[in-house]
């Protein structure tokens, strides 16, 4: 008995353009054809299209399907393979899962990386990019301590918000010295804000780099001349009390 490929596809439940891509990734072989130029497809074509239909079904890759195929292992020890495959699957998918839990709960956009997701509501874009380059280049411990001061009062940030890249000096002297406050208290509490190199998933310039254009993109002028103003008072506070010591 020969079918005709819609005839197998109907067989097996699937379609023909799945048929026709089994073939094309080399998990069904092609079958001889008649006088006519049409496919005969035969019992042991059903077959295989059923077997990899189940695997499939059950999760299971086209590749790793494939790979099963010229594999050197026994049944069990294929199948422990995959199972255990499964499993970090199974995994991730949770995890996933929880985030968007956690980003529908507290109404965060869903591009917001997870440890921002209940401070990001409300935040606008350009502080969503800033910590979604936080997120890439600083380690968990760094992430969690950011997304920590988010949510708490600062007296710095209302003056901060209101610089613009007219404001003159004396603005922005006053908005540095506010900031510096901040920041040394900051630095007191996570050692890591003296030297953000040492909170860096990676060493390296390449993540300074994104971290200091990151910062430039999402700030005007004025606000830009704070923040260098305040590292400038921290830096000499910090000399100063080396000095003493």
């Amino acid at each position: 008995m020969a079918w005709s490929t819609q005839q197998l596809a109907d067989l097996a439940g699937t379609t023909v353009k799945t048929v026709r891509h089994y073939h094309q990734v080399g998990l069904l072989d092609e079958p001889e054809r008649a006088r006519n130029g049409y496919k005969q497809y035969q019992t042991s074509h059903l077959v295989r299209l059923l077997q990899v239909k189940r695997m499939s079904d059950l999760g299971i890759s086209l590749a790793q399907i494939r790979a099963l195929a010229t594999s050197t292992l026994d049944t069990d020890a294929s199948i422990a393979v995959l199972d255990a495959e499964l499993e970090a699957s199974i995994e991730r998918l949770q995890r996933v899962r929880a985030e968007l839990a956690l980003l529908l709960r507290y109404r965060a956009p869903l591009d917001t990386p997870t440890p921002f997701a209940h401070s990001a509501d409300g935040l606008p874009e350009k502080y969503r990019g800033l910590l979604t380059v936080y997120s890439r280049v600083l380690n968990e411990p760094a992430l969690h301590d950011t997304s920590d001061l988010l949510n708490e009062p600062d007296e710095a940030s209302e003056p901060f918000e209101s610089l613009t890249d007219e404001s003159d000096d004396r603005a922005i002297d006053d908005v540095a010295q506010l900031l510096a406050v901040s920041m040394a208290a900051h630095r007191e509490r996570f050692p890591w804000a003296s030297d953000l190199r040492s909170a860096q998933r990676t060493k390296g310039n390449l993540a300074q780099e994104a971290l200091s254009s990151a910062v430039v993109d999402a700030f005007n002028h004025g606000q830009l001349r704070a923040l260098a103003r305040a590292n400038e008072i921290v830096r000499k506070a910090d000399t100063v009390n080396d000095e003493t010591l």
